[in-house]
């Protein structure tokens, strides 16, 4: 994936998380705080964990490809959004994360 299409995917996710602000204003009176937002991502990636057992054949339950496939994408969603919310640059902490990480790894 080249930079534009990361660019696009961020202003997706983030135009995503406005829509669901508005969800949330019109059913709480309130948008989520950071924390709510973190929570919820928490949330996601217990099931990241829980439907890759299903799939690895470990945990009781058939047919959860789609879900997990969802709840993969799901949690990159958040991880841009909660990076954004609290200014964070995920392009950059990827990056930063990587290098270093490799340079680790030499």
């Amino acid at each position: 994936m080249d930079n534009n299409s990361f660019d696009q995917i961020i202003e997706r996710a983030l135009a995503l998380r406005k829509k669901y602000h508005e969800l949330e204003l019109s059913h709480h009176g309130t948008e989520w705080n950071v924390e709510e937002d973190a929570l919820a991502f928490l949330t996601d990636a217990g099931l990241v964990g829980r439907h890759t057992m299903s799939q690895q054949q470990r945990w009781p339950k058939a047919d959860t490809d789609t879900e997990l496939e969802h709840k993969l994408g799901e949690s990159i969603w958040w991880l841009i959004v909660l990076a954004d919310r609290m200014d964070i640059d995920i392009k950059e902490a990827l990056g930063n994360f990587l290098t270093k990480t490799e340079n680790l790894l030499k």
